[in-house]
């Protein structure tokens, strides 16, 4: 594995790990679901929006690996607005495994990437910030640091001291 592919596993490898440690506070259907404003992400939210933007990413990078689910995509896709009722979800156990595989999966793919692989141009029809394969996980990582702060705010409001 090349040096780049070694940090870009590093960062990805960091910001799940930090996304992790604050979804272990969260336990029943209401801090599930907590929204901090109407129409604001939730964690239940943030598990399947993970899973469903690496998967994406997946099916950029190694079609073969895609693993897409409709109802995923509607519920937790770009632009998806997040339900205060869990019932409309799949349970919560679904939707961390889904989350975790596809995030071994993603990292299977960057394993098997050098400099060279990672300098090649994404597929036509790739978003525009997403110009190379490197970018695609670098995106990731800001991708999930985003989400992961308002989780960590929405973890704070349920009256959990700070990880850090």
């Amino acid at each position: 594995m090349s040096s780049q592919a070694e940090r870009l596993r590093n960062r990805l490898q960091r910001a799940r790990g930090f996304s992790s440690r604050l979804l272990e506070d969260f336990s029943t259907p209401e801090e599930w679901t907590r929204q901090l404003h109407e129409g604001g992400n939730h964690a239940i939210w943030f598990v399947g929006h993970m899973g469903t933007t690496d998967n994406f990413m997946i099916s950029i990078l190694s079609p073969g690996q895609d693993e897409s689910r409709e109802e995923f995509s509607r519920s937790f896709g770009m632009g998806s607005q997040p339900s205060s009722e869990i019932t409309d979800y799949p349970p919560i156990e679904e939707l961390l495994a889904y989350m975790n595989s596809r995030r071994d999966v993603f990292l299977e793919v960057l394993d098997g990437l050098d400099d060279k692989s990672l300098a090649r141009e994404t597929p036509e029809g790739t978003p525009g910030f997403m110009p190379d394969y490197a970018s695609v996980f670098e995106t990731a990582v800001w991708h999930e640091a985003l989400h992961s702060g308002q989780l960590s705010v929405i973890r704070r409001a349920l009256g959990h001291p700070p990880i850090v």
